[in-house]
């Protein structure tokens, strides 16, 4: 693994080439060690009740534009959940800026499973990898994010299939329920008679959980136990969790408590990025995993279809005299590794961004 940024005696680090940015304070996690960076947090795109235009636009310009010039790239998540006008405004910015140096990012994470993320693509970017690389690993990152919460209703809840019995048993007084959302959507009831399961990771992970108006108990004393977290943190909830979860609104989130467990070891996550094979973006020609670039959204081009081979099936008559070798035979076989990389094999197929 190989670190890009340096850190002086007294815990001041050097610009990184990318700026992690969020829409919310609350999205930026507290880190374990002083060298991991902090994400920058857009004031032009918080939510405030849904005016956005409260926060002039020539302000927020100015604010993408300090970030581009200090850094040169900007990625920037937002919850899923969050008003359209919010994401209308980051596009509108960029719009006027002209920009291809900004990323726009809106998983399907729950906030405090934004907020892990957050931290991990954080933790990158003191690593040697390229804008387009750490743009697209937030797709491959989320897979390995077990984010969820315990909610005493989930009649509203519609990011997580609910079935009608569940449904109905939430209006009874004293429910609970625990609910996945990622990887795979689970929901078990807690007031039940059988000791409720939720399927937990099988590689090791750090929980983070953070309490609205329902306790913390189970998630501390049963989930983090069963999953064999390497330590559970207690942090604040996002403010957009009410919301997400469908148990409130920001700052009154009702009853709920949200979790997330995700790999905590930046070697690990190292490893896990750089075991995909990078591609370049046929668009913007930034480097990419997976199989869409996560600055311009445009997805891998098609590898080109092989050429026809001619009657007889001997190939081109062309090739001897101008020395050059099927496209799929010695060509291929004499590209260095380090430009083709690992083949996509490397990860579990579910896996894959």
């Amino acid at each position: 693994m190989v670190l890009r940024q340096e850190c002086t005696e007294t815990g001041g680090c050097a610009s990184v080439p990318t700026a992690i940015a969020v829409t919310s304070p609350d999205l930026v996690l507290a880190a374990a060690d002083r060298h991991t960076p902090s994400a920058a947090v857009l004031h032009s795109a918080e939510d405030r009740g849904g005016r956005a235009e409260s926060y002039d636009l020539d302000r927020a310009i100015v604010e993408m534009h300090t970030l581009i010039e200090h850094h040169g790239y900007v990625i920037a998540l937002c919850p899923a959940s969050v008003p359209d006008l919010v994401v209308h405004r980051l596009h509108a910015v960029r719009s006027v800026l002209e920009s291809d140096r900004i990323a726009i990012l809106r998983p399907e994470l729950p906030p405090l499973g934004l907020a892990v993320l957050v931290l991990q693509l954080r933790q990158l970017t003191m690593c040697d990898f390229s804008p387009g690389v750490l743009a697209s690993a937030a797709r491959l990152l989320a897979h390995y994010i077990y984010a969820g919460a315990v909610l005493g209703s989930v009649a509203r809840l519609d990011r997580v299939p609910v079935s009608l019995t569940s449904h109905a048993k939430s209006w009874m007084p004293g429910a609970q329920f625990a609910v996945l959302a990622t990887p795979q959507p689970e929901l078990v009831r807690l007031t039940g008679p059988e000791p409720p399961r939720l399927s937990g990771p099988a590689f090791g992970t750090r929980m983070y959980y953070a309490a609205g108006q329902q306790p913390t108990d189970w998630i501390t004393g049963t989930l983090a136990p069963a999953w064999q977290v390497q330590g559970a943190v207690e942090t604040r909830l996002p403010a957009e969790s009410g919301r997400w979860w469908a148990t409130g609104k920001p700052g009154s989130p009702g009853k709920l408590a949200e979790f997330a467990a995700a790999i905590p070891d930046i070697s690990v996550l190292y490893q896990l990025v750089s075991s995909v094979r990078r591609e370049a973006c046929h668009w913007c020609g930034l480097e990419l995993i997976g199989d869409r670039c996560g600055f311009c959204a445009a997805p891998l081009a098609d590898p080109p279809a092989p050429a026809a081979k001619p009657p007889g099936g001997r190939g081109s008559a062309l090739a001897p005299a101008t020395g050059l070798a099927p496209a799929t035979g010695l060509a291929a076989a004499t590209v260095p590794a380090s430009v083709t990389g690992p083949p996509r094999a490397a990860l579990p197929p579910a896996a894959r961004p």
